[in-house]
C-alpha cells in the first residue's frame, strides 16, 4: 500500500526503535511507496512514511534493496554533499563519506554485513539520517 509521506519536522526527528518480523507489512508499504516516488526519490526511510521503526529501502534501478535494523560500522573519505529531501524543502549541505561498511537485517531477518561506495553509500548514509532523526 502506497503511504503519505511524512512532512512534519517534529515527528521526522524521532530516533527510530529495531523492526522485528511482526513490521514486515509496514516494510512492504514503504517499498510501495519508494517506488510510487521512483522519478524523485532514490531511498527511504521507514519514518518518512509515519513510522518510527528502523528500515530503510533503496532504489536500484531493477530491484529495491531493503535494510532493516541497518547499523554503519565504518566509514571511510569524507566529503561535502548536497542533498535534498522528498519530506522536506530544500537541499542542504552536510558530510558524507565515500566508503562505507554497514551490518543490517534483509527481508528474511538474516544479518549481512556488507561494503558500499560511491552514490549508493551516499543514499544509504542519507535514510541512517532519518533513522536516527537527523533531518537533512
Amino acid at each position: 500500500m502506497i503511504r503519505p509521506l511524512e512532512k512534519d519536522p517534529l515527528r521526522l526527528a524521532r530516533k527510530a526503535v529495531p523492526v522485528s518480523q511482526d513490521d514486515l507489512a509496514d516494510v512492504k508499504d514503504l517499498i510501495d511507496t519508494l517506488r510510487s516516488h521512483q522519478n524523485e526519490c532514490v531511498g527511504m526511510a521507514l519514518n518518512m512514511i509515519g513510522i518510527a521503526k528502523a528500515a530503510i529501502a533503496i532504489d536500484e534501478g531493477n530491484m529495491v534493496l531493503v535494510m532493516l535494523n541497518p547499523k554503519i560500522l565504518k566509514r571511510k573519505d569524507p566529503y561535502q554533499a548536497k542533498e535534498g529531501c522528498l519530506c522536506l524543502r530544500g537541499v542542504k549541505e552536510t558530510v558524507r563519506y565515500q566508503e562505507i561498511m554497514i551490518s543490517y537485517q534483509d527481508l528474511c531477518l538474516q544479518k549481512h554485513t556488507k561494503v558500499f561506495r560511491d552514490y549508493t553509500a551516499e543514499i544509504i548514509q542519507h535514510e541512517c539520517d532519518h533513522l536516527a532523526g537527523i533531518l537533512i
